[in-house]
């Protein structure tokens, strides 16, 4: 396996996107929810989130104290939003700190050359669909891939790997800007670890991505040992975030 990349280091071999399209992932959430998910987006030019049904990202310009004040009025009381931020956060009074942590992102450096897995005796692979959220939800909730609502399937196509009814590992999509879509939500039970189904199933994720000629980025836990996985799919860290999920108590 080849040394891990450096955040900042664009491999000769990187899919050509124009610097417009990089430049917004220097603020992804921010990016997807005044491009090409703003008409699910609510809020302003000041901020912006998704619906609470889909999930708590949220995206502001600038730590400026009328951005966080515009994100107040989004969450409500007692309201929780998650935020990611390339600068230290500034958040003014009127806040309190749910979570914190430092997030890789990463983007996909090449085309093919995805691993071939095959399931195990008895087990099934297909769509997700709306009937399967709350088993999304559940599994989400037991391994923390990040936060998971029943309405987040709605950004984007997901599937699922089966042990006769139950949902054991799925991956699919979330934010989305142009030329670019995020892998998300990937994540297995833990009894069926081991197996190579995350791969497989970011696998299909992916190739659906490329072959509608886009580029797969993703956002990982500094500390995930899941990177090497990601790392052996092709993708190479781009930059290091701040994570901060926040609860509104002004």
């Amino acid at each position: 396996m080849q040394d891990r990349a450096q955040p900042g280091q664009h491999p000769e071999s990187a899919p050509a996107l124009f610097d417009a399209q990089i430049a917004l992932l220097d603020n992804p959430i921010w990016g997807a929810l005044s491009t090409r998910h703003l008409s699910l987006a609510l809020g302003n030019e000041r901020a912006r989130r998704y619906p609470a049904e889909i999930g708590p990202l949220s995206g502001i310009p600038s730590q400026s104290a009328e951005s966080y004040a515009a994100l107040g009025e989004l969450a409500g009381p007692q309201g929780v939003v998650a935020l990611f931020s390339l600068e230290e956060f500034r958040i003014p009074p009127g806040w309190t700190t749910v979570r914190t942590g430092a997030l890789y992102q990463m983007v996909r450096q090449t085309r093919g050359q995805l691993p071939s897995v095959q399931l195990t005796t008895g087990a099934t692979l297909r769509r997700l669909t709306a009937t399967d959220a709350p088993a999304m939800v559940a599994l989400a909730e037991l391994t923390e891939p990040g936060p998971f609502r029943l309405r987040t399937m709605e950004l984007g196509n997901f599937y699922g790997i089966f042990h006769g009814e139950r949902l054991m590992a799925m991956a699919g999509k979330r934010m989305h800007l142009p030329g670019l879509i995020e892998v998300s939500g990937v994540c297995t039970h833990p009894k069926a670890r081991g197996r190579g189904y995350a791969r497989l199933l970011m696998s299909i994720v992916i190739e659906e991505i490329e072959r509608a000629g886009e580029t797969a980025f993703l956002h990982v836990l500094t500390e995930n040992p899941a990177i090497r996985v990601y790392e052996a799919l092709g993708f190479a860290i781009r930059k290091q975030f701040h994570f901060a999920a926040l609860k509104n108590v002004g």
